[in-house]
């Protein structure tokens, strides 16, 4: 799959500084598993990727490096004309396939090896994982394929929090020391789980999680656990095992797996610092949520809304307004970043409330998010005593009237307050509204 245009309009630049730092202490001494499939070394993108894996441990993120062989090792059979019986590491390891991998594992690690020290970091190829044999699947010997059988997580935190780089490759050692060869996927998700790692995030040379062609920027891990038991075909098979190995990590306590184009410049800092990122974020279910504002919100609303105070779909506010009621805001958060927001107003002696304010990040829009928040605003509404919520639009009729179910009001509906202040403002505003049931909506 082609590149999509991503790589020319979501640039690092030195402007973007600020914003990396408002980043910077949420993941500070947090351990990320950077999984590079064997396919990105050796491009030109690999002297970028390394830098950018220089930042991240620059500023206070333990790094440990995972990474593939499929396509040396593939290379390497075709230089020495030997018939190789899997090349990902899924199936059985004959063993001139093992000689191959241990040949081609040496070359990555020291290309990996090679790059990190260019970047000033200290970097180890550490035997921190030990591995067993795969034994005999559905009566086929897996021969020389292994299976991760224990984990030095203490090794591995002593080497990180001495800022050093642990770079783990696909072929480990038993207990008596012969070679096993290892899937690089299930390798980076057992490393992730065992060091309870805040985010696991593979990089290859393709968009991220694709749904048959079409690029996901994010999806709950219930929703890519589905798909994979019941149409597994509907993913993309360059990221397939990936999405496999992301719910595998995720069931085991890691937040969050990221899927990552490789070929867009610093495409992996735009991931980790910004708001929306790049490539795919596949995520647990306590990840997205709604709740109320809290005061240091202001700015983020703010920013969050002043696109659509410029086209008018929104009234305009000042962040010093904003700041000011900011009790009556609530956000949509993502990953600790503000991507949604809305905010429910009372009228004093009313049993109505208006809902305002209603957005969501251009990048999150489509995927059910606003009607999330206007059925949370619903919800809290009723449980608060009020019997009406009224919303006035000039652009999103539809959204209310269609997505949301509401009907279409008068002006004998709005508070008085309310009332003459959509008289005064000109807007012509339409109005909406729902009459609320004690308890709340009903949300099947």
């Amino acid at each position: 799959m082609d590149l999509d245009g991503r790589e020319n309009i979501r640039e690092l630049s030195p402007a973007d500084l600020r914003g990396i730092l408002k980043y910077v202490p949420q993941w500070r001494h947090h351990t990320f598993v950077i999984a590079i499939d064997g396919a990105v070394i050796g491009k030109e993108t690999i002297n970028n990727l390394m830098l950018e894996l220089a930042v991240l441990c620059n500023l206070g993120i333990r790094l440990v490096i995972v990474y593939g062989i499929g396509a040396q090792l593939e290379r390497l059979a075709k230089e020495t004309h030997l018939k190789i019986s899997d090349i990902r590491g899924y199936g059985p390891t004959d063993r001139g396939t093992l000689q191959l991998a241990v040949r081609a594992a040496s070359e990555v690690g020291h290309l990996i090896e090679r790059g990190l020290t260019q970047n000033g970091l200290r970097c180890v190829r550490a035997n921190a994982v030990r591995a067993t044999d795969r034994g005999i699947l559905k009566g086929v010997d897996q021969l020389f394929t292994g299976k991760v059988d224990r984990v030095d997580t203490d090794l591995l935190g002593n080497l990180t929090s001495q800022e050093l780089v642990p770079v783990i490759g696909p072929v480990a050692f038993t207990r008596d020391g012969s070679e096993r060869r290892l899937n690089s996927d299930l390798l980076a998700s057992e490393l992730a789980v065992s060091l309870q790692a805040s985010k696991l995030i593979f990089l290859l040379p393709y968009p991220g999680l694709t749904y048959k062609g079409q690029l996901r920027l994010n999806a709950d891990v219930q929703e890519v656990r589905s798909l994979l038991e019941k149409e597994p075909a509907t993913i993309d098979e360059p990221v397939r095992s990936k999405a496999e190995y992301a719910v595998k990590t995720i069931d085991g306590g890691t937040p969050r797996a990221h899927i990552i184009d490789s070929r867009i410049h610093d495409g992996l800092l735009m991931e980790v610092f910004s708001k929306v990122g790049i490539g795919s974020m596949i995520h647990s279910n306590p990840y997205s949520r709604i709740r109320k504002a809290r005061r240091k919100d202001a700015p983020a609303i703010h920013s969050l809304t002043r696109a659509a105070v410029r086209d008018e779909s929104l009234r305009p506010r000042t962040r010093q307004a904003v700041e000011a009621h900011f009790k009556e805001y609530f956000v949509y958060e993502i990953d600790e970043s503000v991507i949604g927001c809305f905010r429910l107003t009372p009228y004093p002696r009313s049993t109505t409330i208006e809902l305002g304010s209603v957005y969501v990040h251009p990048a999150y829009q489509g995927r059910r998010i606003g009607k999330a928040m206007v059925e949370y605003a619903l919800e809290t509404a009723a449980q608060g005593g009020k019997k009406r919520l009224v919303a006035l639009t000039t652009q999103t009729s539809p959204f209310f009237r269609d997505t949301c179910g509401f009907g279409q009001g008068t002006p004998a509906q709005l508070p008085k307050a309310l009332r003459e202040s959509l008289a005064s403002s000109g807007r012509q505003s339409r109005i909406f509204f729902k009459e609320l049931k004690k308890g709340g909506p009903d949300r099947r």
